[in-house]
Parts: C-alpha cells; sequence; structure tokens
C-alpha cells in the first residue's frame, strides 16, 4: 500500500518505478507544493532512441500526468565523451555533425507521442546540454566546481569501480563524464528551477553527483529518484535482440517489428512490463495479473497492443495486431510485414536461400543464415529448408507473387516480384 503525499510518488510505486531515492519525505513534501520539474538527461549517440531509454520516457510521462513539468535533456555535449557505464570499452566519439544529425531525428520520433510539448505551465521542456557545455573554460571550470568532486567518491561508484576491476581502461575523458552531468543538474536547476533528476538505478552515482554539486555550489534543494533496470530472466537487458536494439524510431524498426518484441516477451516479465510500459488502469493489469499457462499470451496480445499503440499510435498498433492475426491465427500474410522486392528475372535464375535470409533482415549474415538453416528454423513459405545451398525460384511463388520467409516461428519477411 502506497503511503506517499503527492500523486507521483504513488504512481511510481504501484507500477514498480521506484529503486532509490535521495531523501523520500522531502522529495514527497515538494511535490506536494505545487507545479514541480524534473528532467533525465538522453544521449545522441543513434538516430533513435530504444526501448531501454523507455523506463526514463515513463517516469516523464507519468511526471507530466500528475501536474508537473517535465524536461527532456539531449546530451549534445556529453554525447561527446561518453558515459563510462559499465561497459570494457570506451564508446566511440562522435563529430559534431552526426551529434546533431542524431539530435534531430530522435526530436521527430520519440518524444512527442508520449510527452506534450509547448509553453503551458506543465508542458514539456526540451534543452541541450551542448548550449552550457561548448562554452565552458577548462581552468574557470576547474577553480569554480571543481573542488567539489572528490577523486575518492568517484572512484567508488559502480560504473568506476567495475571498469577498474576488470582492469580495463578508463580515460580522463569517461572520467569527465559525471562531472558534466553533475554540473547539467546546477545548470538546469538555475535555468528552469528543476530540483529533481531521474533515471536509471545505474545512474546513482552521476545523478548523485548533481544533487552534492548544488547543495554546495547554491545551497539548492535538489533530488534524485532511480528505477530498477529491468533485466531478462536470463540477466540481459532489456531491449536488446539478437538482431540488435529495439528501436523506437518507426523507421528503423517497424510498429509489427516492435509490436512481435512485446508479445514475445518471457512469460515471467508481463506483469511488470504491463506496469512499466503501458497506461492501462493498475485494476486492469491487477486482472490480467491472473492469468495462468496458455492464458498469459492474452496478457501478451493486450500488453503488445497498448504499448505499440504508446509508441506508434493507435493505427499502427491496429495493423500491427491484424498483420500478427493473419500470420499466427489465420495462417495468412498481410501487406505489413517486412518485405523485399527483387526482380523477375533474378529469380527466374534462382536465389540461395542464404542470401535472402540476409536481404530480409532474418539473418545479420550469411553465417548467421547457415546457422539457421541448420538447425532447422528457416522455411520458405512455410516448409523447412533443409540444405545450406538451397535456392528458390519462381516456381516458388505463391498466387500472389510472392514468398514468404520464414526464421522460427516468431520472426516472417516477404520477398515479392518486382
Amino acid at each position: 500500500m502506497s503511503t506517499y503525499k503527492s500523486d507521483f510518488l504513488n504512481i511510481l510505486d504501484e507500477r514498480g518505478f521506484i529503486h532509490q531515492c535521495s531523501d523520500f519525505d522531502a522529495l514527497d513534501a515538494k511535490l506536494c507544493e505545487g507545479v514541480q520539474s524534473a528532467y533525465i538527461g538522453f544521449d545522441a549517440t543513434a538516430q533513435s532512441l530504444h526501448v531501454g531509454n523507455l523506463t526514463g520516457i515513463m517516469m516523464l510521462y507519468w511526471f507530466q500526468q500528475s501536474g508537473h513539468k517535465p524536461i527532456t535533456l539531449m546530451g549534445g555535449g556529453t554525447s561527446k565523451i561518453g558515459d563510462p557505464s559499465f561497459k570494457d570499452e570506451q564508446r566511440s566519439l562522435l563529430d559534431d555533425e552526426t551529434i546533431e544529425a542524431n539530435i534531430h531525428q530522435i526530436l521527430n520520433t520519440c518524444f512527442h507521442q508520449f510527452l506534450k510539448y509547448g509553453d503551458g505551465k506543465t508542458d514539456a521542456l526540451m534543452v541541450n546540454n551542448n548550449d552550457w557545455l561548448d562554452g565552458l573554460h577548462y581552468l574557470s571550470f576547474l577553480r569554480d566546481y571543481g573542488r567539489h568532486f572528490t577523486v575518492n567518491r568517484m572512484l567508488g561508484f559502480d560504473s568506476v569501480k567495475t571498469r577498474l576491476e576488470r582492469e580495463s581502461p578508463l580515460s580522463l575523458l569517461e572520467f569527465n563524464y559525471m562531472v558534466m552531468q553533475g554540473y547539467d543538474f546546477l545548470e538546469l536547476s538555475r535555468r528552469h528551477k528543476c530540483s529533481l533528476q531521474m533515471g536509471g538505478s545505474d545512474q546513482w552515482g552521476n545523478i548523485i553527483n548533481g544533487v552534492d554539486l548544488g547543495h554546495k555550489s547554491d545551497r539548492a534543494q535538489l533530488f534524485a529518484l532511480t528505477a530498477p533496470l529491468l533485466t531478462t530472466p536470463d540477466g540481459k537487458k532489456m531491449g536488446k535482440t539478437e538482431s540488435g536494439a529495439v528501436w523506437l524510431n518507426a523507421e528503423m524498426l517497424s510498429p509489427y517489428d516492435y509490436y512481435q518484441y512485446w508479445r514475445n516477451v518471457d512469460d515471467a516479465m508481463v506483469s511488470t512490463l504491463l506496469r512499466r510500459f503501458t497506461v492501462l488502469p493498475m485494476d486492469e493489469i491487477k486482472k490480467l495479473d491472473t492469468l495462468e499457462g496458455q492464458e498469459i499470451n492474452e496478457a501478451k496480445k493486450i500488453l503488445a497492443f497498448e504499448a505499440t499503440k504508446l509508441c506508434h499510435g493507435e493505427d499502427a498498433a491496429n495493423d500491427a495486431q491484424g498483420t500478427a492475426q493473419k500470420v499466427f491465427e489465420q495462417g495468412s500474410v498481410g501487406d505489413d510485414l517486412p518485405s523485399i522486392e527483387i526482380d523477375e528475372a533474378r529469380l527466374a535464375g534462382g536465389v540461395s536461400v542464404v542470401d535472402l535470409l540476409v536481404e530480409t533482415g532474418l539473418a545479420s549474415s550469411k553465417g548467421e543464415a547457415r546457422r539457421l538453416i541448420k538447425g532447422g528454423g528457416a522455411k520458405v513459405n512455410d516448409n523447412k529448408i533443409e540444405a545450406e545451398d538451397e535456392s528458390v525460384s519462381n516456381a516458388d511463388l505463391s498466387g500472389e507473387s510472392y514468398l514468404k520467409l520464414s526464421s522460427g516461428k516468431k520472426k516472417h519477411a516477404l520477398v515479392k516480384v518486382s
């Protein structure tokens, strides 16, 4: 039973978003004083955000729904450095032009479906930390703010300790990331009266740096709030598949494939994901929690539809759901499956199934395609492919002039004749 006074913390608690907070009681009281501002930072290391960013986006969503002002901070400046995180290698450095292009794509495809932007009191605000980081004078910055950071404490943060314990190189560039993120919080406090930074539990050290810097530099009352990281039952981070990241940009991952990602999650995760990544009322979610056995598939369909609707809109969710029903329940093929076109003359001469698996994206390489065939997971028109050198031709076309390729039971694509 939630015991918070503020709607926001009650919602987050009930939906499983709360891991750690710098001061629950003081934050709860602050949220009851009126409209507050909170932010989460997103680095522009790709042209799209992915499912791993959804926890933060949904925390901002519920913050706005609770009557507060969310701030989405694009890391135009910090993307030039790279978060040390828990990886063994330094992130590849991007040039300014690539970062700007990535930010443009992310702004247009990954936020507006979740948050309402504008000039209103609780409308979301978009900012870019390059606006203040790019003009910093190094010596002045060290003198004014470097004295507030102790290396002893920074070495104790999990992301740094992990790298050092593995004896993996940690550059001064990466070590500066947490200082820059702490300074971001100070700037947002000054510019927009932002009092709360949120993020995943792996960001706790970076966020606390900002809380401490705000207190030491400006005597500001700032707060940190993190959510538990989501991992699959085998311990892997949510949002990664064999074929790569689960992007939020429809041009990088089709709404159908996005739908299928949620449709195929592990049974044990359905309840958690319904709470985190849909806006269904909790009463409905608790009813779905009671489903067992094969009935869990009905909860998965609801999860897939609601998550897709939130990210890509209701029309796209209906289309994805309809295509899935045609393929898996009615045995037919819908136009919304991922597809490629090949020339009729090329097909007449015979085309390798290995090549088609790669061209449709059902395999990332010829080696993977061959392993798929060897393992019995590759099919053409629902017929298993037995040999690695097998090919298809015009004789294999269906009456509607297409080939249906399958990778296992859940991934399909069409090859159409142009």
